[in-house]
């Protein structure tokens, strides 16, 4: 009986699959530092003497009250900018589970266990830490999440530049965290249910995917359609942003004939630079502002609750996200790639224990009627963010040298196609080109190398 084979871990992605890593990745980097200088506005505002103006802003309702959408500026940030988000989340993962990293089951097992690991180790921190205090086990989902902006706008800050391997493998972690996401809010913050609104923005979804399904792309036929589906899911009790995610979920994500792109493809082309610069930014702007005075930051490390998301995002999300990826590894025969080393896996692990944009939701779904613990919370968010990309940023920027030649190694493109050439070594065209570009050169420095003598043996002439 033949050996089973091994597979790699971490190994390039395609050539396909590297080009959308790199366009999103992109997007969020620029979305990740308008997010980072967001949170140090509102941390600014909440911790000076306009904390009152920031306050009252903050705390300002509008909107239609019989519709059950008189809402603060924080909710609407909070329940609709971030429906935005989810939006795109949707739309990322039907391209993963269709045409991405996760489509076959082989290949998304490694990445799916680390990141599984990756939120239920740090629930399990929490948990541990905060029932031996004595504390509240609401906030046992708030560590879970990673921020892949946020990670992002840190490498940005560090000029640390990741191998394409890498940088699949965090957006796939941040991919199914955000499933995770959307599965937790779904299903532990659903207190009360208003079955007939749910059942009208049930309908309203199936109308979606039904003139989606018939190929209609008027937009302005879609977006009412959004507003109301959303509108319905609010009234409902179901938490708004879940309705984004349906949404998502419903875009096609394959090409058919006559089409250069799908319309899940072009839709988030249209609205990620939405949801990366615009809708999370301001939910940060407002979520973000909490007070930090010495007695706040205390708390953070002396409170269970607070104590428990701190080091359920350092260290949880740490020994989570390695731990999964190393066991996955080992038991299925996979082999890392050569390139690269477990401490780069630990690195990044280190980085997804940057938990903002969703943790600071989870946070506050978890403990509604009590602020000042939800502020706490947001408080040991930050910290623990703060920590994390400490950690990881110095982890990184030791192997930054190694990195950037992995790098400039994968965009070499010598022949001059538009394709890297490490996707073409494989090509017999691919090594003509390049014969026929050293042949040329070759006769280049020829034809150079004859005027040189005939210029010294003109030189070695009688005076």
């Amino acid at each position: 009986m033949a050996a089973p084979t091994s597979r790699k871990f971490l190994g390039r992605p395609s050539l396909p699959e590297r080009t959308f890593v790199i366009d999103a990745l992109r997007t969020e980097t620029v979305g990740g530092v308008l997010l980072l200088v967001a949170a140090i506005v509102a941390l600014i505002l909440a911790n000076t003497p306009l904390s009152g103006v920031y306050g009252d802003i903050r705390d300002f309702s509008f909107g239609p009250q019989a519709l059950h959408l008189h809402l603060s500026v924080a909710s609407w940030a909070t329940d609709g900018l971030l429906t935005i988000f989810f939006f795109v989340a949707g739309i990322e993962l039907k391209r993963e589970l269709v045409a991405g990293e996760l489509r076959d089951p082989r290949t998304a097992a490694l990445p799916v266990i680390a990141a599984v690991c990756g939120m239920a180790v740090p629930a399990l921190v929490y948990v541990t830490v905060s029932a031996s205090g004595g504390g509240s086990l609401k906030g046992w989902a708030v560590p879970t999440a990673t921020d892949i902006a946020f990670a992002l706008a840190v490498l940005a800050v560090i000029g640390t530049a990741l191998p394409a391997a890498l940088r699949a493998f965090l957006l796939t972690l941040a991919v199914v965290d955000d499933l995770g996401a959307i599965l937790i809010i779904a299903i532990f913050f659903t207190q009360h249910i208003n079955l007939v609104a749910l059942g009208l923005s049930l309908a309203a979804l199936a109308l979606f995917w039904l003139l989606h399904h018939k190929g209609v792309r008027t937009a302005w036929i879609y977006l009412p359609l959004a507003v109301v589906t959303w509108a319905l899911m609010h009234a409902s009790g179901v938490h708004a942003t879940i309705s984004g995610v349906a949404m998502g979920l419903m875009l096609r994500c394959t090409v058919r004939d006559g089409e250069e792109r799908s319309p899940a493809e072009r839709v988030e082309h249209r609205m990620r630079p939405v949801s990366a610069g615009v809708a999370v930014p301001l939910f940060a702007l407002f979520a973000a502002g909490v007070p930090l005075s010495g007695d706040a930051v205390a708390d953070v490390f002396t409170r269970p609750e607070t104590l428990g998301v701190a080091l359920g995002l350092v260290v949880g999300k740490a020994v989570g996200v390695f731990g999964g990826s190393w066991c996955a590894a080992r038991f299925t025969r996979a082999e890392l790639n050569e390139d690269l080393a477990w401490a780069d896996v630990f690195a990044v692990a280190t980085l997804a224990g940057i938990g903002f944009t969703v943790s600071l939701l989870i946070g506050e779904l978890a403990f509604p009627g009590d602020p000042t613990l939800a502020g706490e919370i947001k408080a040991a968010v930050l910290i623990g963010s703060l920590t994390a990309a400490l950690f990881a940023g110095v982890l990184l920027k030791l192997r930054n040298t190694k990195y950037q030649r992995l790098c400039q190694e994968e965009e070499r493109d010598e022949d001059m196609d538009g394709i890297p050439d490490v996707y073409e070594l494989d090509s017999p065209e691919y090594h003509l080109r390049m014969a026929a570009i050293h042949e040329a050169k070759a006769a280049e420095h020829r034809r150079l190398a004859e005027v040189a003598a005939a210029n010294d043996s003109g030189d070695d002439g009688p005076a």
